[in-house]
Formats: structure tokens, sequence, C-alpha cells
């Protein structure tokens, strides 16, 4: 993991991801913002990723969806999704496979900050994988 881990914002709300670039910088974390899944499948290198910030409903590939396409990867960073849309079954079929934690908006502060935290922590357990 680099000196300053790198986490992904993914959301189409424009105002969500800059409140989450604001608290992600407040942490000493760089942020790369993205307003679809799509746009960030575009991305490289997405091994510089070491954490993601993700919605679940957008247009285009929802964050479920994109959860799915880095599942087919070797590695991926861990995802944290932080949405509106927090049904108990969207939130089962999401940890089910793998995520690391399911945020409901609004979003208690604090509570993000140590998911991300644990996150990044497990991430450097864990070895990058894809480095």
């Amino acid at each position: 993991m680099p000196s300053v881990p790198t986490i992904a914002v993914v959301d189409d709300d424009e105002a969500i991801r800059e409140a989450m670039d604001d608290l992600v910088k407040s942490c000493g974390y760089d942020s790369r913002l993205f307003a679809s899944a799509e746009e960030f499948l575009a991305f490289e290198p997405r091994s510089d990723i070491d954490c993601m910030l993700v919605d679940v409903m957008m247009p285009g590939l929802s964050g479920i969806e994109l959860q799915a396409e880095l599942n087919k990867r070797p590695s991926h960073p861990p995802v944290i999704f932080v949405t509106s849309y927090k049904d108990e079954r969207t939130r089962n079929a999401a940890m089910s496979a793998g995520a690391f934690a399911f945020l409901g908006k609004p979003v208690d502060i604090e509570r993000l900050i140590g998911c991300l935290e644990s996150a990044l922590t497990h991430q450097l357990d864990q070895g990058r994988g894809d480095s």
C-alpha cells in the first residue's frame, strides 16, 4: 500500500462525491471520484485504489453489479457500500458477495471512518496481491 491510501468514491450524486472527498481528505487519505461504475471500471491503474466507497443505486451498472464485476478479478480493494437504498435483501446480497460494510445514508461519520480504517488495515494485512 502506498504511504497515503487512495479511496475511490463511486456515486452518481455529485454532492455526495464532494462530501465523501472532503471526509476522505480530512482523514489524511487521497481520493479518486467516479460518477458511475462504468467510469470506475474504465480507470487505470485500478491497482492504485486501496478501498472503495460505493453507492448501490446508480444509472447504468449498480453498485451490486460493480461488485460482481470486481469479484471476477483475482483481487480488488475492499468495498464499503454507502447508500440510501438499504433494504435487508440488498444488504445481504452485498455482504454475502464480500462487501466489507453496508452503511445507510445519512451515514454516521464516525462509523464510516471506523469502517474505512478497518478496511484499510485488512487490505494491508491481506497484502495487495495485485501489485
